[in-house]
């Protein structure tokens, strides 16, 4: 990677879009293998965490909600380079072993043995206090020289005299893509964009191993969630931390998980992880669809919620928190080899849980894939 000396402040060696543990986990990984040039993240949340994002509330300061993944799932304990960027968090505390309560639901609604499910076969962690405080401590030991745009989704790039060219007259001479919506012919229909972003900037036969990545992204599938939101009055502590659905419940159903996110103040934060059902999300259909969703969930919730009475009768005075789209929640095939995460004559790396290797589909893949990237990138 060309690092650039003096460059105006508009102008960085290395722009990653997204800002959650591939991104993050990323910057951290080249600052322990001695880069020294300047690195910006943009993400269109609010802060760090894509889908380790924590929800908080303007009217409530106590109040976190962790409304995408409850947990960080490894296939086997960190080792080699992840370990090396995973154990730092572990000794300040800021990750901790997972040890709640799992169980599975059948769909006559009766408390079984949770499914045989990869994100539940490893070891697992859980953010302190929040899933989002992973990547703000990676982004943090990032260092001064890395820098956060947060709010800010990318939907047009372009290649220039060996620049990539951002939004607010902003230039990279490197870009890493932790999301493959850029890359991905799905984003079209989803956003409303004309082009694949990534495909617009550089035509093809320019670089066969940027077009060789293209190919293979587009062939890829990823789940669609619709996360309910709920807040719930003060409960007991004996409940579980995660209630999963069997196969036949989720088909039934149309839900996944449930997961139950204790309060400092022993409230009680829920997230339901609602399937798709397949109707086409465009930027017209999907304010009615958060609608139906979040009548669908809720009145699913007044069933499976039978097993834990003090649940199911407090649905009813559950305050709605809204319902997050969650638009690739976890890759489902065709990965991305490690050799096409960087295209040396474009300038442009992948890394997320979408690429190959262990953990794919899960926190240790996006590592994995930072750690790999960041080598690659040395």
């Amino acid at each position: 990677m060309t690092v650039v000396r003096d460059s105006p402040h508009l102008d960085v060696d290395l722009a990653v879009i997204g800002a959650g543990l591939a991104g993050t986990g990323l910057a951290a990984s080249l600052r322990q293998r001695g880069f020294d040039g300047t690195i910006l993240l943009l993400e269109a949340g609010r802060g760090p965490g894509g889908r380790a994002a924590s929800r908080r509330r303007r009217d409530d300061s106590l109040w976190r909600l962790d409304h995408g993944a409850p947990c960080f799932s490894f296939s086997q304990p960190p080792q080699g380079l992840l370990a090396e960027l995973w154990n730092p968090l572990i000794e300040k505390g800021i990750v901790q072993p997972d040890r709640g309560l799992v169980v599975g639901l059948s769909a006559a609604g009766s408390i079984v043995d949770p499914p045989d499910h990869p994100l539940l076969q490893g070891p697992r962690f859980r953010g302190v206090p929040t899933m989002a405080s992973v990547p703000e401590a990676l982004l943090k030991a990032a260092g001064s020289k890395t820098q956060g745009a947060f709010g800010e989704r990318i939907s047009s790039l372009r290649r220039q005299d060996g620049w990539w060219c951002l939004s607010g007259q902003r230039r990279a001479r490197s870009l890493v893509v932790t999301g493959n919506l850029l890359a991905h012919p799905r984003s079209l229909a989803m956003l409303g964009w004309r082009d694949v972003p990534l495909r617009s900037a550089v035509p093809l036969h320019v670089d066969p191993c940027f077009d060789a990545a293209l190919e293979q992204i587009s062939e890829m599938r990823a789940s669609v969630r619709w996360n309910l939101m709920l807040e719930f009055p003060r409960c007991s502590d004996h409940l579980p931390r995660q209630i999963w659905l069997t196969t036949e419940a989720q088909a039934k159903f149309g839900i996944e998980r449930i997961v139950l996110h204790r309060q400092q103040d022993h409230r009680l934060g829920l997230v339901v992880h609602g399937l798709d059902d397949g109707s086409p999300i465009t930027p017209a259909s999907q304010p009615g669809l958060l609608v139906e969703q979040e009548a669908r969930q809720r009145k699913a919730l007044t069933e499976l919620l039978l097993p834990w009475p003090e649940l199911a009768q407090a649905v009813a005075l559950a305050r709605s928190l809204g319902v997050m789209r969650w638009g690739a929640s976890q890759p489902l095939d065709a990965p991305l080899p490690n050799s096409l995460q960087w295209c040396e004559p474009s300038a442009v790396g992948f890394c997320g849980d979408w690429i190959a290797g262990p953990g794919f589909g899960m926190a240790e893949g996006a590592l994995q894939s930072a750690v790999d990237l960041a080598t690659q990138l040395i």
